[in-house]
């Protein structure tokens, strides 16, 4: 399944092929807000519209608007909450957005910009992305690669960085790859889980959410193939040396920013004298390697185990070290 963004922009350009698209991109969010800066909408002039500006508190009023024949200029910011826009129904707490508003006629150029961002979006590139109001994008260009999605604004000038969103890459089913997946759904990752022991997939598919897009593939095979962006996370979670360290010799040929695998500290230095005696692991290679997963919080049972690797991956992600954690 396609990240909702991705989605946004996949069903822009099928719209944009007969009839004007509204692209609008959460700019600056304040207060209590659903979606995070650089989250997506695509709308059309009859009402039809997919992805969320802020999980439903404005789209209604938006949709009114375009319908009555408002924002027709190349692009715009709006407010909506406090000192802006008065939706239908208040945003929570108080909170408040601005909102970039593109209006795209449907012509060959607006679909090919609309391709380019969606591929940046799936993580074959990035993109620096810049216009200044009231006027269409003038610049998107390839640009070195940062953690997902990233919002600048300076008065009328608007930059935006595309990259992929964070990836989550799970290599086999586990009672702790459930809980993983679960909470890298809540944050907002794409989750990828690689399995492909049939006996694992009746005990643990059934758990598994709609959203969680399942390869029923040994997961060294599935990186050898298919790779992954930069913006991946890849954790093996099974306690299986086969599965567990064939994927850690995959993963370390990929650009994925972080790489772990579930074991205790004894069993991970096991799989360390594996690796390097197998796979001749260099230096560099065990220094990407975080094993045991997880920040050390004491974390027993599954879903305290999860949650302490959630939240290393979410530190790197955010490119936090060590002594940013303990100020």
């Amino acid at each position: 399944m396609q990240h909702l963004d991705n989605q946004v922009i996949s069903q822009a350009h099928e719209w944009l092929t007969h009839q004007p698209v509204w692209l609008c991109t959460v700019l600056t969010t304040y207060g209590s807000s659903p979606r995070a800066p650089g989250a997506l909408l695509a709308a059309t002039g009859n009402g039809r519209h997919c992805g969320s500006l802020s999980g439903g508190c404005v789209e209604e009023d938006f949709l009114r608007r375009i319908a009555a024949g408002d924002y027709q200029q190349a692009s715009q910011i709006v407010r909506y909450g406090d000192g802006g826009l008065t939706p239908d129904v208040a945003l929570p707490c108080g909170g408040s957005l601005d909102v970039l508003i593109e209006y795209l006629p449907a012509t060959q150029g607006n679909l090919d910009y609309l391709q380019k961002m969606g591929m940046a979006l799936a993580g074959h590139f990035a993109l620096d992305k810049s216009l200044t109001l009231p006027a269409a994008c003038d610049h998107l260009a390839l640009t070195g690669y940062h953690s997902a999605t990233q919002v600048m604004r300076d008065g009328d000038c608007v930059r935006l960085h595309l990259a992929a969103p964070p990836r989550l890459l799970i290599a086999g089913l586990s009672s702790v790859a459930i809980y993983c997946a679960d909470f890298a759904c809540a944050l907002g990752f794409d989750v990828v889980v690689c399995e492909c022991r049939e006996e694992v997939l009746e005990n643990f598919m059934p758990a598994l959410k709609a959203e969680i897009r399942l390869e029923k593939q040994f997961p060294a095979k599935y990186l050898e193939l298919q790779g992954c962006h930069a913006n991946t996370a890849i954790v093996a979670l099974t306690h299986d040396p086969r599965m567990d360290d064939l994927t850690l010799m995959e993963a370390v040929n990929t650009p994925a920013f972080y790489i772990g695998a579930m074991g205790s500290q004894r069993n991970s230095i096991r799989r360390r004298e594996r690796l390097q005696t197998i796979a001749d692991f260099s230096a560099e290679d065990f220094a990407r390697l975080h094993a045991p997963v997880g920040l050390p919080i004491g974390s027993k049972t599954p879903a305290e185990i999860a949650l302490a690797v959630m939240a290393d991956i979410v530190k790197h992600k955010n490119g936090l070290n060590a002594a940013d954690t303990a100020a």
